[in-house]
């Protein structure tokens, strides 16, 4: 690497603009831009404007410059051979239902999504493209564009020039740092396929076992030995047959719940976000005044993990009785009286994934902090509870009350010393995503619902003569 960086440091300051400019308007322009090293280049310019060889104004002006010509070319290939791409015989097998919901979810996101795009691989090449093929106005598109190349190759050249000579450990960490974002986008999308599955499928180890008797060898069991199968659900009943669903459902939660925490630590330990754990630390530990902290551990030692849970099962239970009837399935019970049953799954799972809980105030320890994720779950679940079919003001309210609890929740117990940086952005991702979990299987189940009570009207509306 020292090598690397000495020879370029020989060459002539036009020729290294021009090589990066290319390879910044590359990554987005071109399609196999998938697999150019767009980070790394911004932040071997900024060192290079550390050490002298560039200026660092006017490398930010061409660096911004070169990503906004390749995403508008992006932007342009995309308006132009995207209705082509969507007419063919690959557009065709993708559906016209498909391509609706792309263009109603680029709708809702819009330039929101075009400027969280330049911060992700991958998607800072694609979303151009699709925002094109979409027919997104440019004017549009172009302000959001330009937002995100500002932030992202601003602060991508200045920690290069900041890091001076650390240039190979920043360049190590934002490699991470990306690849951890990608597995964590991926882990999200995941989260929300399993929603809208339990979503369709309310009892989740009936609809298992239902897909299993489809099988080759279960149908040859059922068909040698049906009769007794027929005898054994007769003296079961469908009281048992409620129950046996019910701890079948929970114990699939189980798994779930071990699934996405694992994924989740995995994809902090590897992001390289602790490396800022004793900085923030001693940030902490040196705003610290002993009134603070006596009032501080008071709040947090009252609004621990088993009282949110509580009051969550008081809300659901109030809720449930005023509102509507649940459904005799997992998601039935898990959506109204029911709703801290996940919570407590979830802090079983953090309990023996590897976190003890000691100390005053609960210290944890391991990779989740016990309290952070029940706490951010528990805080969801009731903005969930509470603005599920309200008006949007009590909606707002309620998930920017949920917020700023696990915000100052987190930031409490980060001031007293109980919880890592890094261990605290797992739980609460885990918290969130748990509650995303059932939050969009509850959607879809509503949907659904919708959906079959309003095709009876239709169908009864007389034919107009």
């Amino acid at each position: 690497m020292h090598d690397l960086l000495t020879s370029l440091q020989g060459l002539p300051p036009l020729l290294i603009y021009v090589i990066a400019a290319i390879i910044v308007a590359g990554e987005t322009a071109v399609i196999f831009g998938l697999l150019v090293p767009g980070e790394a280049t911004l932040l071997l310019v900024g060192f290079l404007a550390y050490a002298g060889t560039l200026r660092l104004a006017p490398a930010l002006l061409v660096m911004i410059l070169a990503a906004v010509i390749g995403d508008t070319l992006a932007f342009r290939a995309g308006r132009r051979y995207g209705p082509r791409a969507r007419a063919g015989r690959w557009g065709a097998r993708v559906g016209h239902q498909r391509w609706g919901r792309a263009e109603a979810m680029l709708g809702r996101l819009g330039g929101r999504g075009v400027l969280t795009a330049r911060w992700v691989a991958f998607a800072r090449t694609l979303v151009p493209r699709l925002a094109g093929a979409a027919g997104m106005p440019y004017r549009r598109f172009a302000p959001w564009n330009l937002a995100g190349v500002v932030t992202w190759v601003g602060g991508s050249v200045l920690a290069g020039n900041l890091a001076g000579e650390s240039y190979e450990t920043v360049s190590r960490l934002l490699g991470r740092a990306t690849g951890a974002v990608l597995v964590l986008v991926a882990a999200l999308v995941a989260v929300v396929l399993a929603g809208r599955w339990l979503g369709r499928n309310p009892d989740p180890a009936r609809a298992l076992v239902s897909r299993a008797a489809g099988l080759r060898p279960v149908r040859w069991l059922s068909g040698r030995y049906g009769v007794l199968f027929f005898l054994l659900a007769m003296y079961v009943g469908p009281t048992w047959t409620l129950l046996i669903n019910l701890v079948g459902g929970l114990l699939l939660l189980f798994v779930a719940g071990f699934a996405i925490a694992w994924v989740f630590e995995a994809v902090v330990r590897h992001s390289g976000l602790a490396a800022v754990d004793g900085a923030i630390a001693g940030w902490f530990a040196d705003r610290r005044t002993p009134g603070a902290v006596d009032v501080t551990l008071a709040v947090v030692s009252a609004l621990r993990g088993p009282f949110l849970i509580a009051l969550v099962a008081v809300v659901a239970a109030v809720l449930a009785w005023r509102n509507r009837p649940w459904r005799a399935d997992l998601l039935g019970v898990v959506g109204t009286v029911g709703a801290f049953v996940p919570l407590v799954v979830l802090a079983v799972v953090v309990e023996l994934t590897g976190p003890g809980v000691g100390g005053p105030g609960g210290r944890d320890a391991g990779p989740f902090p016990t309290q952070n994720a029940v706490v951010a779950a528990s805080l969801c679940t009731l903005a969930w509870l509470l603005s599920r079919g309200a008006r949007w003001p009590v909606a707002v309210a309620a998930w920017t009350g949920a917020a700023a609890g696990v915000v100052g929740i987190v930031g409490a117990r980060l001031y007293l010393g109980l919880s890592s940086a890094s261990g605290s952005a797992t739980a609460v991702l885990l918290g969130v995503a748990w509650t995303a979990l059932f939050v969009v299987a509850w959607a879809t189940r509503d949907r659904a619902v919708g959906e079959a009570s309003a095709e009876p009207e239709r169908s009864a509306v007389p034919a107009e003569t």
